[in-house]
């Protein structure tokens, strides 16, 4: 019979050793996958979603191909209000972001290259430069006003002269609004977090 050594028998155990600790870093590093991969899908199904800005109807509030983070929860617990920056579904293919200009019930009017709610002018100096004309649309004409129906929404873009909206297409539908705009992660030079107007009418 053979007789093994000490050192020959302490390597194989030091061998078993370092494969059982790889083995169990590998099971610890998919688990983490795993992990990150559920909760990933949870948020994007649940709870956020992105969008890329295309084009320059917010600009430059919210310039083209930077990429925001939508909270997909508030509206389901609460609606929607003037001055919210929302993404909503405008066609099968493709989601818009604007602002929300008038909600259910508001009496919306163009005159004068501005917005009036309820007869009452719409302060937008936070966002428009005191340049920026309102013109009509398709939708609304220079002078004209029209009431949101209920369950639906005016939006607008903060770059009037550079958007198609509700001016031109009508008020939206809450069943079309995926969320409300929460952060700009990128590019990370311009991460911010997304400002939303109060304009107290």
């Amino acid at each position: 019979m053979y007789e093994t050594s000490e050192n020959e028998t302490n390597g194989k155990v030091k061998a078993t050793e370092v494969f059982a600790s790889v083995g169990s870093f590998i099971s610890s590093f998919i688990e983490t996958v795993v992990v990150a991969l559920v909760l990933a899908v949870v948020l994007y199904l649940f709870i956020m979603t992105p969008h890329e800005v295309v084009g320059n109807s917010m600009h430059p509030t919210y310039k083209n191909g930077e990429y925001l983070m939508a909270n997909k929860i508030t509206y389901k617990f609460a609606e929607p209000q003037r001055g919210d920056v929302v993404i909503f579904q405008y066609s099968e293919t493709q989601d818009f972001i604007k602002r929300v200009i008038g909600v259910p019930g508001d009496v919306v009017m163009i005159k004068d290259g501005a917005i009036y709610i309820n007869e009452e002018k719409l302060d937008e100096s936070n966002y428009l430069a005191d340049s920026v004309i309102t013109n009509g649309g398709s939708y609304i004409h220079e002078g004209q006003s029209i009431t949101v129906p209920d369950g639906q929404y005016f939006v607008s873009g903060d770059n009037r002269p550079n958007s198609s909206d509700s001016r031109e297409f009508g008020p939206i539908s809450k069943e079309k609004i995926k969320g409300k705009a929460w952060i700009v992660y990128f590019p990370f030079t311009e991460f911010r977090l997304v400002t939303h107007e109060d304009y107290n009418i």
